[in-house]
């Protein structure tokens, strides 16, 4: 119950987002039109002309919010953390705009409208969020809207719910009775249920009283009333339980990678249109790439070599070749001059790396080919980077095969934090770090700063 009362108020809460950002947009507009043409960045048509870019830009402003967890946590953030959030997800919002635009080459929209529509949203977005908060903190605390609940379960158990509840009066639930399974039995339950008004009955103690609670939950399926079990048979410090079913079976789910969700599948979207357009872009550096190694050294021009993918599942990665052809043959030979501690081996000065191919690394170009692996759907544009498989087997520490828990990436946190000259346990906690707290402006700002990562050649070997 608690929960559809807050995907009710949740998507309450987005319509009348979206009201806001529609008034921002109206309010943008007529504060440029009134301005005057000294406003104007340059001379466009009005803006309230161009219906359907209004519409994208109020759906891209939604989703941008969704993406950057706005909607997540709507009750006990900072008010700092509610606008550096609005101003973020609007930030977004106004790039894609803005690189739409260039893409569809639209040239009669207002620049500096589309900057005060954000402005003003972050602002509107923030001043309602704040009075929603205070909102939705008094109507629970109303006693009149409180759901009457029992708890059941143990003593110490009972208590630390009991707190909980006292910190958190925007749930609504006001606690009625504590039954102690210790001491008490389900038939104690039954004659609460028959006597008091009782909305819902909050098991604390599944694991330490399994067959009363059994006993417990169908006396209040005989009463209609709505029995909650507190599930937490299995302490975990990283995956996140949610629920599911499967064939009418209850299933708790253990998550510690990000779920199916929109931004996800934007980012899916996002990862093959992009590769398609820079390979359609690139094309004739490819080419050029192409006859530069096909001129300077003899035998192929890509290195193919088996990765580990998503959960683990082999591909085939393509490189320019950037070595010679008997390149794996002599690793062995090399091993002892290996500078990076665990599986992976990386030295300076690689003997057996060919002079263009000494260009393509600085520039990372030798990276290219792998655009194609994205479009195939094996790899995305930003993820972890995929290691050979005979590098993953000999992963030393179970934890480190979790990077394995989201689609490998051509650039990454560890691509932009400095690439070789990081210890192989830091990288790994790095990416690690990035499948924890992913979001699409992370994904932004790794594809932001790996520009300037690959002209400068910084870590790079």
């Amino acid at each position: 119950m608690l929960t559809d009362y807050r995907k009710i108020e949740n998507q309450l809460h987005q319509v009348i987002d979206l009201a806001v950002m529609v008034v921002c947009l109206y309010l943008a507009h007529t504060i440029r039109r009134l301005l005057g043409e000294e406003f104007d960045l340059r001379r466009t048509v009005m803006f309230r002309e161009q219906l359907l870019l209004a519409g994208a830009v109020i759906v891209l402003g939604h989703y941008a919010l969704k993406a950057h967890g706005f909607y997540q946590l709507t009750i006990g953030r900072t008010p700092a953390r509610v606008f550096w959030n609005a101003a973020r997800a609007m930030g977004v919002c106004i790039l894609i705009v803005f690189a739409g635009l260039r893409v569809l080459d639209v040239r009669y929209v207002n620049i500096g409208t589309v900057f005060l529509f954000g402005a003003l949203s972050a602002g509107g977005l923030w001043v309602f969020d704040m009075a929603w908060q205070s909102l939705t903190m008094l109507s629970g605390s109303l006693r009149r809207n409180q759901r009457v609940a029992v708890l059941v379960g143990s003593q110490v158990e009972n208590q630390e719910l009991v707190g909980l509840i006292h910190q958190h009066p925007e749930w609504g639930i006001a606690v009625l009775a504590q039954l102690n399974l210790g001491v008490q039995r389900a038939d104690d339950l039954e004659k609460v249920l028959r006597d008091k008004p009782v909305d819902l009955v909050i098991f604390t103690s599944g694991k330490s009283f399994l067959d009363e609670v059994e006993s417990a939950i169908l006396a209040c399926e005989v009463e209609g009333v709505e029995a909650w079990l507190v599930a937490d048979f299995v302490r975990t410090s990283i995956s996140r339980p949610t629920m599911d079913e499967l064939m009418g079976k209850p299933m708790i789910v253990f998550r510690s990678a990000p779920d199916v969700s929109w931004a996800l599948l934007f980012k899916r979207g996002f990862d093959r249109i992009g590769a398609a357009v820079l390979l359609v872009l690139l094309s004739p550096l490819l080419l050029l790439i192409t006859l530069a190694i096909k001129l300077t050294s003899p035998g192929p021009v890509l290195f193919r070599q088996q990765r580990c993918g998503l959960r683990g599942r082999v591909f085939v990665m393509n490189k320019f070749r950037s070595m010679v052809t008997d390149a794996e043959q002599r690793r062995a030979e090399l091993m002892v001059f290996n500078e990076m501690d665990g599986p992976v081996f990386k030295i300076a000065k690689d003997p057996r790396v060919t002079w263009i191919g000494r260009k393509l690394r600085r520039t990372s170009l030798d990276e290219l080919p792998q655009l194609f692996n994205v479009l195939r759907g094996e790899m995305s544009l930003v993820g972890p980077r995929p290691l050979p498989v005979h590098e993953v087997k000999q992963f030393k520490n179970p934890w480190q095969r979790r990077r394995l828990s989201m689609r490998p990436g051509i650039t990454c946190l560890w691509q932009i934090a400095g690439r070789n000259k990081i210890g192989f346990e830091e990288w790994m906690r790095l990416d690690l770090q990035y499948i924890d707290s992913w979001s699409l402006w992370l994904d932004f700002f790794i594809l932001l700063k790996t520009i300037p990562v690959v002209l400068t050649g910084r870590g790079a070997q």
